[in-house]
């Protein structure tokens, strides 16, 4: 997978001595890295957001940030996949109102 330039997403921040410097979500000890380990598990997005202090605002707006960032064409499948994931979580939410 390509190298992301998580300074172009301002839904997150690198902060020394916070987290190890991972990235996270602003204002959180919540590693960008679980959203996507969660989501590659089968988790959906409304699961993400029930079990970890996020948003599901951030967590789409990392999610769109990573499948804009993605040039390679095995990663464009990734994208695609990411993006399938989620407009069907779009959908389940339209449909529950």
């Amino acid at each position: 997978m390509a190298d992301l330039d998580w300074n172009q997403c301002d839904a997150v921040e690198s902060i020394p001595g916070r987290v190890s410097g991972a990235w996270t979500f602003k204002d959180t000890r919540m590693p960008v890295s679980v959203v996507f380990e969660n989501l590659a598990g089968g988790a959906s997005i409304d699961e993400v957001v029930e079990w970890f202090d996020v948003t599901r605002e951030q967590v789409e707006a990392v999610l769109h940030f990573a499948a804009r960032s993605l040039d390679a064409p095995a990663d464009r499948a990734t994208a695609e996949i990411l993006r399938a994931r989620a407009e069907k979580a779009e959908m389940a939410d339209a449909h529950s109102v």
